[in-house]
């Protein structure tokens, strides 16, 4: 009885685990607080997803965005300074710079 109870504790674990690994991209964003300064289309205290997407079209700039979020930075989009995040993992950073690069 007890190892059913360990199997259905485990088949949930995954469940929960699987819940997690399906979240979007911009359930990422809010989760991390991207979106405290940033939206989609409209420049609140950095600028939006779409201008950086556009700055950044054509090139292959995911690696080095990856890096600019998790030390932070400024100078790219005028003077205020990204605040470092380097408590984002960087599987999470990276599936949010592809989407952000997408728009």
């Amino acid at each position: 009885m007890k190892t059913n109870q360990w199997i259905m504790a485990a088949v949930l674990a995954g469940l929960a685990s699987a819940n997690v690994l399906a979240a979007t991209p911009q359930d990422m964003a809010k989760q991390y607080n991207c979106l405290a300064c940033h939206s989609v289309d409209k420049k609140v205290v950095g600028p939006a997803f779409k201008e950086i997407a556009s700055k950044y079209k054509g090139q292959n700039a995911e690696a080095k965005l990856v890096e600019k979020v998790k030390k932070g930075g400024a100078g790219s989009f005028g003077p205020i300074p990204m605040s470092p995040n380097p408590n984002v993992p960087d599987a999470d950073l990276k599936v949010m710079v592809k989407w952000v690069l997408s728009q």
